[in-house]
């Protein structure tokens, strides 16, 4: 089947579509509000919030390295894509009835249940990532990359409002873990939703790269990183940008253990953080012709380096309203701008092992949150913020060689 006009639009209409009913799911499990407040509640330590955070960001896109190669071998993505799913579908309903089993009188440690199916949930995402990206970049036009980017970041950024709301009212109307259960409960069956844009899926199949063993793997990587000078730097660039989307989980922590705030102010975040993803969707939405890669991944380090900033300079009342915000902001572009970068680097034989190779570039973003958890066990939070700084700021030289140029 060969790549049409016709079959591209639609197979943007499934995206979306997924996308869309995603969004909605995304605030009753959010990883940087929900999993960290809930985990906080069943007793988390600054450890558990480091494991969680590691599991959910780097950890599980670290996983794509050994998926890359069954994957690639086979032309037909889309099963993977809906295993993925499937195995996240469930661990949202084995979380749901956890805690409800928990509020009935169960016993047991429900921190390492919980941390399974986190797991469990990770693993299958990153999974469906690699299927995902592939039949992304051979089934939907170059030309209509950057509006798909942009109109799906624009409307699930407006779903996720709305959604913000209503998770709010959600979490403050029972006490823990009723609360949770009835929020993934809801994740669970918007998810469900979701993925019927998978099954309707139009896949095209390009030319098949064959793996045929573990030695052949990492000589095609070798190959691969030789003859693309930039993937190197596009590793570098996942490696210290990346541990962005493992901060705000800690600064949940924070909140709650210094300040004392409870699962309203948690909503609030939330509805902040919803609102900076769509203020930086519709600019990039209106200015897609001229906000090229390179000047939003330059915007997203001064972003990021802000957060800390203002939590160091205003200790006594930070202000949280903004920190979330700002988190916001910096959370989309970088979805948007990684993927649309991986997406320019690689072709269509390849981006399977592409999509591997950007798993070794989670190796930091799994390590940070394991390291960050001990240092405020041991140190504090300030120790912490100076070394996410420096990590953030190195990036400013992977991305300046990356020279993206659209």
């Amino acid at each position: 089947m060969s790549l049409t006009r016709k079959i591209s639009k639609h197979n943007v209409n499934s995206f979306i579509w997924h996308a869309t009913f995603l969004a909605f799911a995304h605030n009753f499990m959010d990883i940087d509000t929900i999993i960290p407040a809930m985990l906080v509640e069943a007793g988390g330590t600054p450890l558990h919030i480091g494991l969680m955070a590691a599991i959910l960001t780097g950890g599980s896109s670290f996983t794509q390295l050994f998926f890359a190669p069954l994957i690639s071998n086979d032309p037909w993505k889309k099963k993977y894509l809906l295993i993925g799913i499937n195995s996240r579908l469930a661990s949202l309903l084995a979380v749901t009835i956890m805690l409800w089993t928990f509020h009935s009188g169960g016993e047991g440690n429900i921190l390492l249940y919980l941390f399974i199916a986190i797991s469990v949930f990770a693993v299958g995402g990153a999974f469906a990532n690699v299927g995902y990206t592939d039949i992304l970049g051979k089934s939907v036009f170059q030309d209509s990359r950057k509006k798909f980017f942009s109109t799906k970041q624009l409307i699930t950024s407006s779903v996720v409002l709305i959604s913000a709301f209503l998770a709010t009212r959600v979490l403050n109307s029972r006490e823990y873990p009723l609360n949770y259960a009835m929020m993934f409960l809801i994740g669970f069956s918007s998810l469900l939703i979701a993925s019927v844009g998978f099954w309707r899926l139009k896949e095209v199949i390009p030319a098949k790269l064959k793996i045929t063993s573990p030695k052949h793997y990492l000589q095609v990587m070798r190959g691969e990183i030789r003859s693309n000078k930039k993937i190197k730097y596009f590793l570098g660039f996942i490696n210290t940008q990346g541990i962005t989307v493992s901060f705000l989980p800690f600064i949940i922590l924070y909140a709650k253990n210094v300040f004392e705030t409870g699962s309203a102010d948690t909503g609030k975040f939330l509805v902040f953080k919803v609102i900076g993803g769509m203020i930086i969707s519709l600019s990039i939405l209106l200015f897609r012709r001229v906000s090229k890669y390179r000047y939003l991944l330059y915007l997203n380090v001064f972003l990021s380096l802000s957060i800390p900033t203002i939590l160091l300079i205003s200790i006594d009342n930070p202000p949280f309203w903004l920190i979330f915000l700002i988190g916001g902001l910096v959370f989309a572009i970088y979805s948007i701008t990684m993927n649309g970068v991986l997406l320019e680097i690689s072709g269509n034989e390849n981006r399977a092992i592409y999509t591997g190779l950007a798993g070794a570039g989670n190796i930091l973003p799994a390590i940070f949150p394991l390291i960050g958890g001990l240092i405020i066990k041991n140190a504090g939070f300030t120790p912490f913020f100076i070394l996410y700084m420096i990590i953030i700021a190195s990036s400013l030289f992977f991305i300046y060689r990356l020279k993206c140029s659209k």
